[in-house]
């Protein structure tokens, strides 16, 4: 029987209830290709395999040992690094398809997911688009049509201007008609990139220049519409499932609220802040306005909601969304499967009534990134040690990386999407927090310290947070966790346990030779540890396997089981369960990562700390007149030249990393001295771009 004949009998007999085990097995496509790369390729293959459907990665040359690639059955290579010239081109993924014989072609999310010519491409030769129609992606993928349609099928909206913004000038006048502050953003844009918020004149015209900059590069296409931004909203969506057959369901909601450069950080479901009956009129509307486009596959409508419980529509995501597996979790729906079981003609296997709130699931974004420049600037490199945190109870880590893995400046800096689920909210955040204490991460920088220390923070545990909740905590950016008493001791007896144990381990090397220096061997000691300019002295002692501290007049038992080679310390503090990390250690000086940020406290003698005191300080050295890259990417422009005069505050560069452009201004007045780069040169993180004197 043809694969088409079999699907046309099943779907006569398509089972009412929702039985997973059937939907796995049902006959669907031979060979899928993934039109993606990195976690969510990976994603995708995974249901691929317990679907017995055979998929295809395709992979630029950089990629070509990427681990999606090794997971899939068959792998093509689609061009170059550069996303333009491989996973953006569409006549070579078409040609892989046909390479491939695959029938199918899933997306993932970014690159061509919302490419309504593609989706038609495809349709043309013959293939299936594992997603929704292309008159449906056109429809909600241009902003300016989508909020239209919107008001069209009563969905509310916010107030703005729904025609095309021709220049800066007329971005002012629209700006001042709507009332500051406005959101200026691309039109065909999406994931943060193209967005601004303008607070006046001024910044509406660099919004303007830099939405429009950001969208070109991004989508290829620079238009953008300007509507009211409201102040302190929380971003909550909405997911939906619907069928070829008129059938649709949505599976509750999503918080995405924790966010930087309106890039979503950390997502929970459902919310805090919903009732049921927002979440039931929420989820018609996002199905009204699914079905008057035509809408089948997967989509999330999202939202903004005011203090009130007030939502206005806000966009439409024709495409699978990055923080899907936290809605997985909390309705035991594989969206995946159901995407592909969809795109096949099968009808949905459950009703609304079906779809359930089992617990509660929070999302971790973990990106390879610098959280204390401006909550996180992309960081590049090799995965030198990798050890996910799988052992902690309810985890799910979706990723697209192994420990030697290369995060390449070419594409998003994500490492991985680390999941926890729970039977209730508390629950789900405490093994999140026991993931990110014990998640290995070396090679790259990562926003590790942010995450734990916003799930840390008493207004986010108690669910009171908006769009603004990372920059009102933190209004001077993020600079590391600040640690109570308690933690401040775990931190002294984590960095006296690591000094002693390597003290005693290469001590009992050296009297394991003589009897006369066993005799003599210590069995307390005297010390002095300092922690961010602050002195602690301490006196530490072994009985059996406690190590007992004194600490400042508190006293600390500690014990361990953790091995010494191992980068994760598992330990009893004073009956609390305490994991710490050992980032490195170099005789006295010892750097430990806890409550997830890094920190660097020096172990020493009482006699060794009396002479450091007499050590005189090395000067400070001045790098005003050094304008150095905060990340490694392209300069995209250069707004001066030798000999020109400066101030201080001017811009004088734009870097362009990850599809995002950040201005670079001058550290003092003066004339530019000279300059080593020009626009479209690649920088490293720290190059110096010119030098003023």
């Amino acid at each position: 029987m043809s694969i088409k004949a079999s699907q046309q009998q099943l779907l006569k007999s398509s089972p009412s209830t929702y039985n997973t085990a059937s939907m796995y097995y049902t006959v669907t496509f031979d060979k899928i290709l993934i039109a993606n790369r990195g976690e969510i390729a990976c994603r995708v293959i995974k249901s691929c395999k317990k679907m017995g459907i055979k998929s295809v990665a395709v992979h630029s040359d950089v990629d070509s040992n990427a681990l999606h690639v090794r997971m899939a059955d068959e792998a093509v290579c689609v061009g170059e690094a550069p996303s333009r010239d491989s996973y953006l081109r569409m006549d070579r993924i078409l040609d892989a398809v046909k390479a491939t014989g695959a029938q199918a072609v899933h997306p993932g999310y970014g690159f061509l997911s919302e490419n309504r010519e593609f989706a038609k491409a495809l349709k043309d030769n013959g293939v299936t688009f594992i997603g929704p129609p292309a008159k449906a992606i056109e429809a909600m993928g241009d902003k300016i049509e989508s909020k239209l349609l919107a008001k069209n099928a009563k969905v509310n909206t916010i107030p703005g201007f729904d025609g095309v913004v021709k220049d800066a000038d007329e971005a002012v006048k629209i700006a001042n008609d709507i009332g500051y502050p406005v959101m200026i953003k691309a039109s065909a844009g999406g994931g943060g990139k193209g967005m601004r918020i303008a607070w006046n004149d001024e910044e509406a015209r660099e919004g303007f220049r830099f939405s429009s900059q950001e969208a070109a590069s991004s989508f290829g296409d620079d238009r953008l519409l300007i509507e009211k931004f409201i102040d302190n909203p929380r971003h909550i969506e909405l997911q939906v499932l619907l069928d070829q057959h008129g059938n649709g369901v949505f599976l509750n909601e999503r918080e995405c609220s924790i966010q930087r450069r309106n890039q979503k950080v950390i997502e929970e479901a459902p919310s805090t802040f919903l009732n049921p009956e927002t979440r039931a009129a929420m989820g018609e509307q996002a199905l009204a306005l699914a079905s008057a486009v035509g809408y089948f596959s997967a989509g999330t409508v999202e939202f903004l909601v005011d203090s009130k419980r007030n939502f206005y529509f806000l966009e439409m995501n024709t495409r699978l969304q990055v923080e899907h597996p936290i809605t997985e979790c909390i309705t035991r729906v594989d969206l995946v499967r159901e995407m592909i079981r969809v795109a096949a003609g099968y009808k949905l296997p459950f009703k609304q009534s079906d779809i359930p709130i089992d617990g509660w699931a929070v999302e971790c974004r973990v990106y390879a990134e610098d959280p204390y420049k401006s909550f996180g600037l992309p960081s590049t490199g090799r995965l030198r040690q990798y050890k996910e945190p799988l052992h902690v109870p309810g985890v799910r880590v979706d990723t697209g990386v192994v420990e030697g893995s290369e995060i390449s400046v070419y594409y998003d800096p994500m490492i991985c999407k680390l999941v926890t689920h729970g039977k209730d909210r508390t629950d789900a955040l405490s093994n999140m927090k026991d993931a990110l204490d014990s998640y290995v991460i070396r090679g790259v920088n990562h926003n590790v310290s942010l995450l734990r220390d916003v799930l840390r923070n008493q207004d986010f545990i108690k669910g009171n947070i908006t769009t603004k909740f990372l920059y009102e905590k933190y209004p001077d950016g993020f600079s590391g966790t600040t640690l109570n008493g308690t933690q401040q001791n775990e931190l002294i007896a984590g960095a006296c346990y690591i000094y002693l144990k390597k003290l005693l381990q290469s001590q009992d090397f050296l009297y394991s030779k003589s009897q006369i220096y066993r005799a003599v061997q210590p069995t307390s000691w005297d010390l002095v540890i300092s922690v961010e300019d602050k002195e602690y002295n301490v006196t530490a002692r072994f009985d059996k396997n406690n190590l007992i501290l004194d600490i400042n007049g508190s006293k600390v038992s500690m014990s361990s089981q953790s091995s010494f080679s191992s980068p994760v310390l598992e330990a009893d503090i004073n009956g609390n369960k305490v994991t710490m990390q050992t980032i490195s250690h170099k005789q006295h000086d010892i750097r430990i990562q806890h409550c997830g940020t890094v920190f660097s406290p020096t172990v020493r003698s009482r006699k060794q700390a009396d002479y450091v005191h007499l050590m005189p300080e090395k000067p400070k050295v001045d790098l005003s007149p050094f304008l150095a890259s905060p990340m490694p990417g392209v300069l995209f422009s250069l707004s001066c030249e030798v000999g020109q005069e400066v101030s201080e505050g001017d811009e004088l560069a734009v870097i362009e990393a990850m599809k995002m452009q950040n201005s670079l201004f001058a550290g003092k007045t003066g004339k530019v001295k000279k300059v080593y780069f020009t626009p479209g040169d690649s920088v490293g993180e720290n190059d110096v771009i010119l030098e003023i004197e």
